[in-house]
């Protein structure tokens, strides 16, 4: 995952509104009018984070008609939490090094 990527996933996720859209979205695919209507925001609110979930890859768009349709894309979602593995992987190496270290 690109670095710009990692940024853009995790400032979707770091949005309560987003974060709840992407849950919304566990069950499958779904109608923005569908989402608009569990949410508490206006539907230029609910465009502008649509825009940002979309463009960190998280989820996906397509047209069906006059509605715009959103579902999850694992592959991102799967990517993002790749990144948080790695981080816990290289804190649990270094910390084993300190360990060794302290040791001798």
């Amino acid at each position: 995952m690109e670095d710009n990527k990692k940024l853009s996933a995790f400032k979707a996720l770091s949005d309560k509104v987003r974060f709840t859209i992407l849950e919304m979205l566990i069950g499958g695919e779904l109608c923005a009018c569908k989402i608009l209507e569990r949410l508490n925001i206006t539907q230029p609110t609910l465009s502008y984070h649509m825009k940002i979930l979309c463009e960190s890859g998280l989820i996906e768009e397509r047209r069906d008609g006059s509605w715009m349709k959103y579902r999850l894309r694992l592959e991102a979602i799967e990517s993002a939490c790749s990144v948080l593995r790695d981080i816990i992987e290289k804190e649990k190496a270094s910390m084993a090094e300190v360990k060794s270290g302290e040791k001798l």
